[in-house]
């Protein structure tokens, strides 16, 4: 049974911070495939569509029948581990400065063998459930986990670094005033996050969870990120000491483009949501950047919670959809240069949310609590691409199938959002 990680004790401010450092990212094409599956917590593995055999490592033909038609598909996670071994010394300039590396060989399920990263808690001959993670290089790796994982499994040194999981970290919610803030913030806490602060824009205006939120124990910060001044200020105040933070800050109104009068509602959504993504960025990122390798509580994700109309447009909802897809955009730039730090970049997508602004819209939708609950979800196994809600896992389904078939069907050409 892995034990529990105590919480660590304050930092002396005359020990150094460790330069940041990330394993190699070299990958064959065919390799990423591997990370592909990864983001999204799915264990895949090649499939020859010609005559069914199952290839790994990655390559480029089949090794049975030379088809080069190889495709990702989910395979059996099960397996037995064969044999282990730690390794203690290596010349890379990463490794040398991690803990000793215990890897193993396990036979899988399926009928192959591979080589994987051992969670503490299995040994040779037990069974294990194999899990696709995205290492600090932003690259797929294997991990062989329990089949049932201990209370404090998530602590296990490996798990822990191929993850994002709250235990004992200090996170940062950019919107205290979103409807998941009060559920999302109760949920970090309850994973055993160490503090929780929560960004307010405009203190004076009424907020229903002020009070829950304090309650709660959250710490209430002004944070405006649609004014530069205000994200520098409480990156200053505090960015030294956040090791998450999930940019939940978004500005719905529906209307169409053509029909629309004026502007003024499309400015808006572009100052909270792209335009905030990239102050955020540009006051906390830097200092995260330095931080990633700073012990038990370093500096390990930034989170963005996106609508699901990022990835296709809503008829009736222009600006806001445009608004989205520009976040995105944006947000794949930033998981490109946090990766160099070995900071991952996670997008949490939803599909509409159980507020007054999609009062029209027929369900399903999302709750709050439902949100909050899959965000924390994608943080404790490490996802970089995260779906909440029927309607964001059903668009993410048929995006992976043809998107421009996807933006015709929803823009008019056939089903709907």
């Amino acid at each position: 049974m892995t034990e529990a990680l105590p919480p660590p004790p304050r930092k002396s401010p005359l020990r150094r911070t460790p330069m940041p450092l990330a394993p190699s990212a070299l990958r064959s094409r065919a390799a990423l495939g591997l990370a592909v599956a990864a983001a999204e917590g799915r264990f895949a593995l090649q499939h020859c569509a010609d005559c069914g055999a199952i290839s790994w490592p990655p390559r480029d033909a089949c090794g049975a029948c030379l088809s080069e038609r190889l495709d990702w598909q989910d395979t059996d996670p099960g397996g037995v581990v064969l044999a282990e071994t730690v390794a203690r010394a290596t010349p890379d300039p990463f490794w040398r400065g991690q803990p000793p590396s215990r890897v193993g060989t396990v036979r899988l399920d399926a009928g192959l063998s591979v080589m994987a990263h051992l969670h503490g808690e299995v040994a040779r001959g037990d069974r294990v459930r194999m899990a696709a993670m995205i290492d600090a290089a932003g690259q797929g790796v294997m991990m062989a986990m329990p089949v049932k994982p201990g209370p404090n499994a998530h602590d296990d040194g490996v798990q822990r670094a191929l993850t994002a999981h709250p235990h004992h970290r200090r996170i940062l919610i950019t919107d205290a005033r979103a409807p998941e803030a009060l559920p999302l913030a109760r949920a970090l806490l309850d994973a055993g996050a160490a503090e929780v602060t929560a960004g307010e824009a405009e203190p004076w205006r009424p907020n229903p969870a002020r009070q829950a939120l304090l309650a709660a124990g959250v710490r209430l910060m002004p944070l405006d990120p649609t004014d530069a001044r205000s994200t520098r200020e409480l990156a200053g105040e505090i960015g030294g000491r956040i090791e998450i933070v999930i940019h939940n800050a978004r500005f719905t109104r529906p209307g169409p483009l053509a029909m629309g009068r004026d502007t003024v509602f499309a400015a808006e959504a572009m100052q909270a949501m792209p335009l905030g993504l990239m102050r955020l960025a540009q006051a906390f990122g830097p200092v995260l950047m330095t931080r990633a390798e700073d012990g038990v509580r370093n500096a390990v994700a930034w989170v963005n919670v996106l609508p699901v109309e990022a990835l296709t447009p809503r008829p009736g909802y222009a600006a806001h959809s445009a608004a989205a897809a520009a976040a995105l955009s944006l947000s794949r730039s930033l998981r490109a240069e946090l990766r160099g730090a070995g900071i991952r970049t996670a997008h949490v997508f939803h599909g509409p949310l159980d507020d007054d602004w999609h009062r029209a819209l027929p369900p399903p939708k999302v709750a709050p609590g439902a949100l909050a609950r899959g965000i924390v979800d994608a943080l404790s196994r490490g996802l970089e691409e995260a779906f909440v809600g029927d309607i964001a896992r059903d668009i993410a389904s048929r995006w992976a199938r043809d998107p421009e078939v996807l933006i015709r069907e929803t823009t008019g050409g056939g089903a709907v959002l």
